[in-house]
């Protein structure tokens, strides 16, 4: 399996509540690599990843879990829905800066800018949209970081 193809079965196992990094897959396989646990080989022009018998026999003798329930079972807290909302945003922000022209990063800037602060209204329990600071003082100018400001 190819380090996509891992990442499309963490994301299909978990239902799309977890979706790892290629930042994060590429160094565990490569640790699992050191360790003996996988070995990763050339195929058809992209690296493969296999479980040696040393990484078969540890996953035999590991208690290793449900981990896709215990990943669905904390998206159930409550916030599953807006992380994969975040996650589609991203998404579509990535796609503006790539294939965007300047007037469409900049007006992509602007909406991102205003959503959160929007989001930080909601908190506050204030949702006018002319007010630029939260009651805990955060900042939601559009270029502020909700960062706390001094007093």
């Amino acid at each position: 399996m190819h380090g996509y193809e891992l990442i499309q079965e963490i994301a299909s196992r978990s239902d799309g509540v977890w979706r790892p990094s290629p930042g994060s897959v590429y160094p565990a396989l490569s640790q699992l690599e050191d360790e003996g646990h996988v070995v990763v080989e050339r195929l058809a022009g992209r690296k493969t990843a296999r479980l040696t018998e040393s990484g078969t026999e540890y996953v035999e003798a590991t208690d290793l879990g449900t981990p896709w329930d215990d990943v669905r079972a904390a998206a159930d807290d409550g916030g599953g829905d807006l992380r994969r909302a975040v996650g589609a945003l991203t998404g579509a922000a990535g796609q503006v800066a790539v294939v965007g022209t300047d007037a469409q990063r900049r007006r992509a800037v602007e909406i991102v800018d205003e959503a959160r602060r929007s989001l930080y209204r909601l908190l506050a329990d204030d949702l006018d949209p002319e007010r630029t600071d939260s009651a805990d003082g955060a900042d939601l100018s559009p270029r502020g970081g909700g960062e706390q400001t001094a007093e």
